[in-house]
């Protein structure tokens, strides 16, 4: 199988000369954020669960002294489907650990080979129930427990968390949408894919996460308060990071609103109304477009609001006076 579905199991250190302590390793996985992993109905195993691990090659740990040549690293696997070189790895440079190539999870080679356009290159959020799914298509091929592990590392891994992250939706095994991602499975792998990635990151991350953060509440259509309590969990630093998010929305929306105003009051073209106040078109443009759009929404919100309020009969009303 290609690198398309990478390795899933946790790889071991291999046997190098004395070095400097290695760096901090990543933080775990909070509990918040396995709820995103959840694409199965079944609960998935723990990494520890699978397959014995052992050297790729065979060979036994430090048979006959034997050790890489000093000054050189194992090579590493690709970023791993159960996440764990993305989460765990140590940074590199002097002192880092080696470690050796890891492998892949039988049941998830031979789903690659099934499903590509689910396991291959690019990962594709799961359906719920796709464990199920797989069962009933190949009763004969899968072993219930191995399956489980298997999802389990798939579901867990960076790859599959950002697909997750970028709010795309929930595919069956023939490739189809059917589903929306929840906006709470949404938002917890964007905090948790930035915890893997702030690890080995040498820029600060957060002006990113606070705008993909905004991105991810827009596109739920929920208003801010039903939106929040989904998402907010017992992590108070992410719940500060998802505040401040909220305050950046606010003030550009702000920003955005006034920019509207001032444009319709101008009875300029675009293009004249950005040269005048010294502006990029296209940014004014985008900004104009967020207004208008939230505008509309707040119109529809009323609408519906007073439509489904009860019509007060002139009855009612002489009897309530």
């Amino acid at each position: 199988m290609t690198d398309s579905v990478s390795a899933q199991e946790q790889p071991q250190t291999a046997p190098v000369a004395p070095v400097a302590p290695a760096a901090p390793q990543a933080a775990p996985v909070p509990t918040e954020a396995a709820a995103v992993a959840v694409a199965a109905s079944e609960p998935a195993a723990s990494v520890e669960a699978g397959a014995p691990q052992r050297r790729q090659d065979g060979s036994r740990r430090g048979g006959r002294n034997r050790r890489k040549p000093e000054g050189r690293q194992a090579p590493q696997g690709h970023a791993s489907a159960d996440g764990a070189a993305d989460a765990a790895a140590p940074a590199g440079g002097p002192g880092a650990g080696t470690r050796a190539p890891q492998r892949v999870h039988p049941a998830l080679e031979q789903l690659a080979g099934l499903y590509p356009h689910l396991f291959g290159a690019v990962f594709r959020p799961l359906k719920r129930g796709i464990f199920q799914d797989i069962l009933a298509a190949h009763p004969e091929l899968f072993e219930r427990e191995a399956l489980k592990v298997a999802l389990g590392l798939h579901t867990r891994s960076t790859r599959y968390l950002q697909s997750v992250a970028a709010g795309d939706k929930r595919h069956d095994l023939q490739g189809q949408p059917v589903e929306d991602m929840a906006p709470e499975h949404v938002h917890h792998a964007l905090l948790e894919v930035y915890r893997r990635k702030k690890a080995r990151a040498t820029e600060d991350l957060l002006p990113k996460l606070r705008n993909r953060m905004m991105a991810a509440f827009e596109a739920s259509g929920l208003t801010r308060e039903a939106y929040t309590a989904l998402v907010l969990s017992r992590d108070e630093a992410a719940n500060a990071i998802l505040e401040e998010a909220f305050a950046e929305w606010s003030a550009r929306n702000a920003k955005d609103e006034a920019l509207l105003r001032a444009f319709d009051a101008s009875g300029q073209t675009l293009d004249a109304f950005a040269d005048m106040y010294g502006m990029v078109p296209r940014t004014v443009g985008q900004q104009l477009e967020r207004a208008r759009r939230r505008a509309a929404a707040a119109a529809a919100v009323s609408a519906a609001a007073v439509s489904a309020a009860p019509a007060v009969e002139p009855g009612d009303s002489a009897a309530a006076a």
